[in-house]
């Protein structure tokens, strides 16, 4: 079975918990819609290769996969709420706030983060994989750096672009590799920077997006760094240096790499992944 196969599969057996007997079936909904149809799930396919890359993709990374995943989920249903972004799309279609509104889409978020370590600790493997795992993805969710910290830098008066990227958006990249690699028992320490250079490099490009694509292109409204007068590497440095500065690091990224014997896998899908974040009007600038 290949890797997107796999991935799909985790999230369809994680997602089954909310099919059972006793679960309020809107909020059941709601969760299949913040998850399915997929995206690119670039987390959880950066989880399996460098995972691959270390030499050992096994069930222990489906978990892990599948809990990176849901944690992204989770933060774009509350991402979407009308207290941050107020979006009314999301992957062309409506956002599960506006599909079943609002209490419910805090709901779904929490649902789906709780989700994400019921999925860890369903999996069959040597328990220290599996502490591991739990402190890598706890980390990036929580304080003082993770996902829940980077959205909170957005109520501070001062905000510091690099820790903002670091947080809200680099955290769950950097649990992507360092999972990868613990779920194949390595050590994850060595895969944290692979993961950083590839978190900032996604803010970036998002920053691009969000000021150079349309709606149509990305799927979800565009200008909304300025709408909401929030940090952005487009902002800071204008298109070109943007686009100079996601080349360095994606360059960076793959320089960062720790020896192992199967990265080509890895080193592609951080080259494709760059490239298909990049607005189409700025993709040759960008190559």
């Amino acid at each position: 079975m290949d890797v997107t196969n796999r991935i799909e599969r985790a999230l369809t057996e994680a997602l089954s918990q909310a099919d059972l007997a006793g679960c309020p079936p809107r909020l059941a909904a709601a969760m299949r819609s913040a998850v399915f149809p997929r995206g690119a799930r670039v987390r959880p396919r950066l989880c399996h290769s460098v995972a691959a890359a270390c030499g050992d993709d096994n069930p222990a990374t489906e978990a892990a996969g599948a809990a990176l995943e849901l944690m992204h989920c989770a933060s774009l249903v509350h991402d979407d709420l009308p207290c941050f972004d107020g979006a009314d799309i999301r992957r062309g279609r409506p956002s599960v706030h506006k599909a079943f509104g609002e209490p419910l889409a805090v709901l779904t978020g929490d649902a789906l983060i709780v989700l994400a370590f019921q999925a860890i600790a369903r999996v069959n493997c040597a328990p220290d994989r599996l502490l591991k795992l739990t402190q890598v993805i706890g980390s990036a969710v929580g304080v003082p750096l993770g996902i829940v910290a980077g959205q909170a830098w957005e109520c501070e008066s001062e905000i510091n672009l690099a820790h903002y990227h670091r947080s809200k958006t680099g955290a769950l990249f950097v649990a992507a590799t360092a999972a990868g690699a613990a779920s194949a028992g390595a050590d994850p320490e060595p895969w944290r920077m692979v993961g950083e250079k590839i978190g900032e490099a996604y803010q970036v490009a998002d920053d691009l997006r969000d000021a150079a694509a349309d709606e149509d292109e990305i799927g979800k409204p565009v200008g909304q760094d300025v709408a909401h007068d929030r940090p952005s590497a487009v902002r800071e440095m204008g298109i070109d240096g943007a686009v100079y500065h996601l080349k360095s690091l994606v360059r960076g990224a793959v320089e960062a790499m720790p020896p192992c014997s199967n990265g080509n896998e890895l080193r592609s899908l951080i080259m494709s992944e760059a490239t298909r974040l990049v607005p189409a009007k700025l993709a040759q600038s960008a190559a």
